[in-house]
């Protein structure tokens, strides 16, 4: 496995294997990897011969008071873990190969990026279409993953796709969770450890909800309301939003017609953490 910085070589990589007539999955991350990323790369891994994986803290879909700058990184981990996952390539640019000084281009999207996270953070999905539409062009791979966790991301990146015409499959995977429920996030590691127990109440939160949506209520403002109850218990829980979607559009919902999205963001302390179900019926 090697790690590139540039984007002509990771080009060049490219060129050779499809000398070959190998095939390319993309994992795109922002590194400080965890067991989720592992899983994404895995299956990467599974499904073509060669896997890249981009780890670049991308600036632009971090809004002027997020955590740009205390994010945490760790690239020599990550290349263990991308290694033994059976990545070929890491691509770990620096802000200036990826952004020119006088860059001007962004892509834009409306409807799916505007809720849910879009609300609390305008400019974060214009940043993600931006950076992934960029590593599409620079891989060009056959297949893109993204984890569950990120259900809005993954609705916005397969409508991007959709409406961009690129020739990407782009491949879905489940959340991974902590042995106590917690779904894996880089941003766990803010967590002092009494944070650590309160932030619980986010997949307590969600197993509540799947609980009365797999039971046959209807009322997607109901389990809504019971999950926010149950969140709200928490002293060092805020909530940002607990929403029901339509799984595909993001549009609000009332009633539980598969699919439905039911996501949450929640402060616990200053960590800002996300969470969520899928209700397929």
């Amino acid at each position: 496995m090697k790690v590139v910085k540039t984007i002509e070589e990771v080009r060049e990589a490219v060129r050779g294997w499809r000398a070959e007539g190998l095939s390319v999955g993309l994992v795109p991350t922002m590194g400080f990897l965890h067991e989720g990323h592992k899983s994404l790369i895995v299956r990467a891994a599974a499904d073509n011969d060669r896997v890249v994986v981009s780890d670049f803290v991308n600036p632009t879909q971090f809004g002027p008071t997020e955590d740009l700058e205390s994010y945490p990184r760790d690239l020599n981990r990550d290349a263990a873990l991308c290694e033994e996952a059976g990545a070929a390539l890491i691509f770990n640019p620096e802000v200036d190969e990826m952004y020119a000084d006088d860059a001007t281009t962004f892509v834009n999207m409306t409807g799916p990026s505007e809720d849910l996270c879009g609300m609390s953070r305008p400019i974060h999905f214009r940043g993600v279409c931006t950076v992934v539409s960029k590593l599409f062009n620079i891989v060009k791979p056959d297949r893109a993953y993204f984890g569950q966790k990120d259900a809005q991301q993954l609705a916005v990146i397969r409508r991007m796709v959709r409406d961009l015409n690129f020739d990407i499959e782009i491949v879905g995977c489940p959340i991974v969770r902590e042995a106590d429920g917690l779904a894996k996030s880089s941003r766990n590691t803010y967590l002092s450890a009494e944070e650590r127990q309160a932030a619980l109440v986010l997949s307590q939160a969600v197993k509540l909800g799947q609980k009365m949506a797999e039971d046959g209520e209807k009322s997607a403002d109901k389990i809504v309301d019971a999950m926010k109850k149950h969140i709200e218990a928490e002293p060092l829980a805020k909530i940002d939003y607990v929403k029901a979607v339509d799984a595909v559009s993001v549009s609000p919902v009332t009633e539980m017609k598969p699919p439905v999205l039911v996501a949450m963001a929640v402060y616990i302390g200053k960590t800002r953490l996300i969470d969520n179900f899928i209700y397929e019926g």
